[in-house]
Parts: structure tokens; sequence; C-alpha cells
């Protein structure tokens, strides 16, 4: 088949050079100018999407051409897409920059071209002049294969400096879209693992997003945007068949999602809805119980660190999360979760909470961030992977899992590059998988039937 949806991609030359505000503004003032808009954020991050969905009003989606094979990501897309009228595509890092430096694997450029989407860069031009023609002519030659569109000037001084730099860049023979003064308004507070969530702040977000949308609106040429995103040629998505679930009778999933658990891949919902199972969503820092007639649990990855106190304080959830796991419910617990299930979280401040105990060991904050994609190969039987299957996922923490015994059944051999020396990580025993590696569903749907044939099984052994 065929799709015919405007879209357009916003990169940047690195981090730090106002792409997710300059997404996140496109994306609010698209909307607000009647438009129904899709978000997408390149890469495994959890946090732009969050602003994402909150500029849109639509659940904004990975594509991680890594972690996820080109079919699965065009499927992803053709999907999420449905009744929109524009696709908003947010790059990472630089748009070069991917899995390694040899070549564009995971890369927002490899997404670009797999999507035939144009490509909007986002330049911070704070402390040049004409040396933003000369980096953006470097972007724009480096891949023929690459459609650079146009550019965005941020942090634009005055309007001297913007009619220097849209001189130099437009003599180019590159669009110059809009050039965007320095805003102290449009900074988003940072923190140890990044950006705040828009689950947390969701009144500032708003804020955010009205003043993002005002100066989209005044300094950004929104109808070259538009005319750049319908010219996008008609994509071609392969057929793709999910792996259905081997009993097609409907099994209930509790899944925490608060301030302290909204690291989720929209896709995995989508997948595991697909296959048959009813997702019920919880609070593990409100809700007083399980929710009733479930035969599965889903613990995310966020900032349950942040929150420990109030964690610890619902000690009648951690004791049903403690009962559930003894049962053997099929559990699935990912970072943040697995860190719930331990004995404790040891904060920054060096303060200790108590938390479910599932897990032998205890977890603390550490100073390091522990961040990348891993290469996870299956060391025994799990909840999602029979032994010995691979598995692409990603890493992103700052706490270590410590004091355990002698004794653990680790899930994975782990490693971040082919060739490299396997290290062990995660816990899988019974019906319990937990893990400080994340994993997008699309990569390998077969994990989705396991997991639903293992709560089928569950139930049949008469429990609820």
């Amino acid at each position: 088949m065929e799709l015919d949806i405007p879209r357009l991609v916003i990169a940047a030359p690195a981090s730090g050079s106002g792409k997710s505000t300059v997404a996140s503004g496109l994306m609010a003032a698209l909307r607000a100018a009647g438009a129904i808009v899709q978000g997408f954020k390149v890469g495994p991050d959890y946090i732009d999407p969050g602003y994402h969905t909150a500029a849109t009003g639509r659940p904004s989606r990975n594509l991680d051409t890594w972690m996820v094979p080109a079919s699965a990501v065009l499927d992803s897309f053709a999907r999420a897409v449905a009744g929109a009228h524009f696709a908003v595509i947010e790059g990472v890092m630089g748009l070069f920059d991917g899995y390694h430096g040899r070549g564009e694997e995971g890369s927002t450029a490899e997404v670009a071209k797999l999507l035939q989407a144009p490509v909007v860069l986002v330049l911070d031009v704070a402390k040049m002049a004409r040396s933003a023609a000369a980096m953006a002519l470097g972007y724009q030659q480096y891949d023929p294969g690459l459609h650079l569109a146009g550019v965005i000037c941020n942090n634009v001084g005055s309007a001297r400096h913007a009619r220097w730099v849209r001189e130099a860049v437009e003599g180019i023979g590159l669009a110059v879209l809009g050039c965007i003064p320095r805003s102290p308004a449009l900074h988003i507070p940072e923190r140890h693992l990044g950006l705040y969530t828009a689950v947390e702040r969701q009144a500032a977000v708003q804020a955010f997003l009205r003043d993002a949308t005002t100066l989209i609106r005044q300094e950004v040429d929104l109808e070259r945007i538009r005319a750049i995103a319908q010219a996008a040629p008609p994509l071609p998505i392969p057929a793709r068949e999910l792996t259905p679930a081997p009993n097609t009778t409907e099994v209930h999933i509790a899944v925490a999602y608060d301030e302290a658990f909204c690291f989720y891949y929209a896709d995995n919902f989508d997948l595991l809805r697909q296959a048959g199972a009813s997702l019920t969503f919880f609070s593990p820092l409100r809700s007083p119980r399980l929710p009733e007639g479930i035969c599965g649990l889903y613990l995310g990855g966020g900032y349950p660190e942040l929150y420990a106190a109030q964690l610890a304080e619902n000690r009648r959830l951690l004791q049903e999360i403690r009962a559930a796991a003894e049962a053997d419910m099929p559990i699935y617990a990912e970072c943040g979760g697995l860190m719930m299930l331990t004995a404790s979280i040891t904060d920054h401040d060096n303060r200790t909470y108590p938390m479910a105990g599932v897990l032998p060991g205890r977890t603390r904050m550490r100073q390091q961030l522990v961040m990348g994609y891993r290469i996870a190969t299956a060391s025994r039987s799990t909840l999602l992977q029979p032994r010995g299957v691979q598995v692409r996922g990603h890493e992103f923490h700052y706490s270590d899992w410590v004091d355990l015994p002698d004794e653990v059944p680790f899930a994975y051999d782990a490693v971040t590059l082919q060739g490299e020396k396997p290290h062990q990580e995660g816990f899988a025993r019974g019906n319990l998988l937990a893990s400080y590696i994340h994993l997008h569903f699309a990569a390998r749907p077969e994990m989705v039937a396991r997991w639903l044939e293992r709560c089928h099984e569950w139930q049949r052994r008469g429990n609820t």
C-alpha cells in the first residue's frame, strides 16, 4: 500500500540546539490552526514524546531503526498517522548520529530516508552569523540521499543578526524558514535524567506550549513548512502480519502509570491490545490496591527514586505486588519497575525507602549515567524469550542494583557492541522478568504472544 501523508523531520547538528522546542511548538501551532497532527520521536527517548502528546492530543510514537526492523518502523508510522493531516518527526542527537561512527544505523538521517521525509535543520546561531551557512552547507552535502529542505535559526540575538544569518544561508540556496529569538521562557528545566516529564508538569507544559505556539506563529513561516511537508512523496508501506496470541480469550494486564512510572513505548500498548490484552492503568503512588481481575503486571520505567517516600507509604499496594509475584503472576518490570521490586531504594540524598522486596538486593542512586543500546541474549527461558534468543534494547538510568546474593537467575548476557565481553543483567524466574533494559515489542512481536500465553496458563491454573 502507499501512504500519502504530509510529513517532515525536525533535526539539528547536536542535542541542545532547540529541536525539541521547535518540534513541540510546531506541532502545537499546526494543531491550533485546525490540523490533526501526529508526533514522532526518533530513537528510544521517553520524555520528548510526552511533550508531543501534550501538543497534539495524540500519543507520540518512537521510530527506532536500530531496535526495530525497518518494516516494523514503517508499520508503526502507518498505524499512527491514520486520521492525521500532518506527521512531525523530531530527530535524536545530531542529524547523522546513530549507533556507531561507521554508518547511519539508528540515526535521524536513516529514519528520514526510510520515510522519504524532508528535513528541516534547527541551527543554534547564538555565537555565529555567516558561519551558519558553512554548517548548513556541510549538512546539505554530506548525504546526497537526504532531502534537506530548509533551516530554522534558533537563539537569534537581534534583527541585524537575523538578517546576516538569513543572507548567508540563503546565499547557498537553502531556505531559511524562520529566525527564533532567544527566549528564556522556552527553556525546559532539566535534572539528572534530562528534562522533566510532561506527566509531572502538566500545567507548566501547557504554558510552555502556549509560548512556543506563539513564537512559532510569529517567527516561522508555517505556510512554507506546510508546503514542504505536503511535497513528501507517497510512501510505500509493506504488508506486515503481527504474531497473534495462541489463545483468543482476552487477558487483563495492569499497567503502572503515573509521575513515577511513565516511560513506555505507545506501540507496546498497541501490540498488547492487538494480541488480546485489556490494559488497566493504575498509580503506584496513589492506587490503594491492584486492579481486580488481572492476570499480569507491567511495571515500566520512570523516576521512582524521586517519589520513593510516597511509594514506600503505599504499603498495601507493595504487599499486593509482592503477593502477585509469590503467586507467580506474569510480571514484566523495566528499569524503574525493577527498582520498585527490590528491597529498597536509596536516593541521591542517601535516604533509604522500603520497596516491594520481590527481588534480592536493593537499588541505590549513582552519580554517573548508565546509557546506551544493548544487545541482550536470554541466558535462560524468560517471560518474553526462550533461552538463547537475542533482543535489542536500551538502558538509561542513574541507579545500581546492589547487595546481590551469590546465586542470581540473571535474565540476559548483554553487550553494548558486537564482540564485547557480555555482562549478566536482569532477573528471570518463573513468570517474573525484571531488567534495566527497555524493549520495544515491535522488534519481536512474538514476545507479546509468549507473555499473553503465560497469562492464559496462569488463569487456567485457577488464579484470578
